[in-house]
């Protein structure tokens, strides 16, 4: 098996749409990569993609549940007038970086078209000069009244269509780095976990619609029932403009959930082995609801201990996101690692006692 390059594979991943609800394409790339990484595959019924790998102690096993969610925001039809298209947001978007963008409306087949609005001249007094609301914009795919009718319905998808980019030979730009961008994690850690033994079975799962209900982390946590669970997310990098205590700079290490929603003693676990690693890592603290699977997946059964691994990312949910390759790669070599030290007597330290 060749080994997978990462900025490729980044790239790879962001060329495919994958909306909530809608995450048929991407999990397709997903299967590719990692078929031949782990010994089993399946699908659950609300469309997460699941990749066992066994591990090697005696039946029964312990079990890890890695997830990262492979759904992204974006938009959708809500009526269709004069050829133009009406939309709504999927996940959360922020209507000021709509207009102008370039989208695909995945209608009875792929249309690529334009995110737009009227010329300020051509508006309201009070609405000039101002942010318009997402009812006042329009997708034009430069196509005849009749031609968009029969071509576009309501509650079709509407995907970002810009292509991935380089900033800088660390930096990769792009949309749906939310949350792709750790599903990359996942696969680097996959790839690593072939070459070394562990003993725990390891579920790495894409999960579905993460952005909107969390449908994916309740039910893959509920079907695979895992001794501990961890969710790989992306977290707010650091940028101009926004405050330095709950950012964290591009390229300078993944954060580490702290917080109602994280098992304390699976943070300690992780931060000890980052020390011993030399991985550079920061303290995301989180008090209350993480916003991410973890929360799904710590409730589900009689709850299960769960951490929140975040790789830093600039201008979440727009099309611009941006990551830096070296924080993919080191979330990717943390969790290998981690699980390569799990042993039948890693259950005895999960006490909830932050100073155990």
């Amino acid at each position: 098996m060749s080994e997978i390059e990462l900025k490729p594979l980044l790239k790879t991943l962001l060329s495919a749409p994958g909306l909530s609800g809608f995450e048929g394409p991407i999990r397709k790339i997903i299967t590719d990569f990692w078929t031949p990484l782990v010994d089993q595959l399946s699908t659950t019924p609300l469309g997460s993609l699941h990749g066992t790998k066994l591990g090697s102690s005696s039946i029964p096993h312990h079990k890890i549940l890695l997830a990262a969610h492979m759904d992204a925001v974006g938009l959708m039809v809500t009526a269709v007038e004069d050829g133009f298209i009406r939309l709504t947001q999927v996940g959360g978007i922020d209507p000021r970086i709509l207009p102008g963008q370039q989208v695909l409306v995945h209608g009875k087949q792929d249309l690529p078209a334009i995110v737009v609005m009227p010329a300020d001249v051509l508006l309201p007094a009070d609405q000039g000069d101002k942010p318009l609301p997402l009812s006042s914009l329009l997708i034009d795919t430069g196509l005849e009244p009749a031609q968009v009718k029969s071509l576009v319905r309501v509650g079709d998808p509407v995907s970002f269509a810009n292509a991935p980019f380089d900033l800088s030979s660390d930096l990769v730009s792009g949309h749906s780095l939310d949350n792709r961008a750790s599903i990359a994690a996942l696969t680097i850690c996959l790839q690593e976990l072939s070459h070394i033994r562990h003993s725990w079975d390891v579920i790495a799962a894409a999960t579905s619609q993460e952005e909107e209900t969390l449908g994916g982390g309740f039910t893959s946590s509920f079907l695979e029932n895992p001794t501990i669970a961890i969710a790989v997310d992306v977290t707010f990098a650091r940028s101009p403009g926004v405050s330095d205590y709950n950012t964290f700079a591009l390229g300078k290490g993944v954060t580490l959930g702290l917080g109602p929603n994280i098992h304390p003693a699976i943070h300690r676990s992780m931060s000890d082995l980052c020390k011993q690693l030399d991985i550079p890592f920061h303290d995301d603290v989180i008090p209350k609801h993480s916003g991410t699977d973890a929360y799904a997946m710590q409730i589900s059964a009689e709850g299960i201990p769960t951490m929140v691994l975040g790789i830093p990312l600039r201008y979440m949910h727009t099309p611009v996101e941006v990551v830096n390759i070296k924080d993919v790669l080191r979330a990717g070599h943390l969790l290998a690692e981690f699980i390569a030290r799990l042993d039948a007597d890693f259950i005895k330290k999960l006490n909830w006692d932050r100073s155990s």
